[in-house]
């Protein structure tokens, strides 16, 4: 995969996760105890994407698997991970947040690393 391609998928996803973070922190209480600033969603947009771009750029170069299931797979359980970790240290809370019975972690952050690696993984037409 070439610097280039890299870049793009890079470029895709932090502007899709930019839309989506400053969307659904609207349903979120606060970030450890305060206001969740521009650069609070900037630094988890770049989390985000760095995440996104490192998976696919792996994702791409295994041969023997599913691609999308190991990318949603992956995205699914990281985000789960991270929300059981940040809930439970007070990193943030959760307002109008729907959350998933069992887990108990918030719907969009459960799905948005699978959901929006999967759209960057199509508009970049990586198969």
């Amino acid at each position: 995969m070439s610097i280039k391609k890299i870049f793009f998928i890079f470029i895709t996803a932090f502007l899709l996760n930019t839309v989506w973070e400053h969307l659904h922190s609207l349903l979120y209480i606060h970030y450890k105890g305060g206001e969740i600033t521009n650069f609070i969603l900037f630094r988890a947009t770049l989390f985000d994407a760095v995440f996104i771009t490192v998976l696919i750029f792996v994702m791409a170069n295994i041969k023997s698997l599913n691609k999308t299931w190991f990318l949603v797979s992956v995205s699914v359980a990281t985000a789960i991970l991270i929300e059981i970790y940040a809930l439970s240290t007070g990193r943030w809370a959760y307002g109008a947040m729907p959350v998933i019975p069992i887990i108990n972690t918030g719907l969009t952050p459960t799905v948005q690393l699978a959901f929006l690696g999967y759209i960057t993984k199509r508009l970049n037409k990586i198969s």
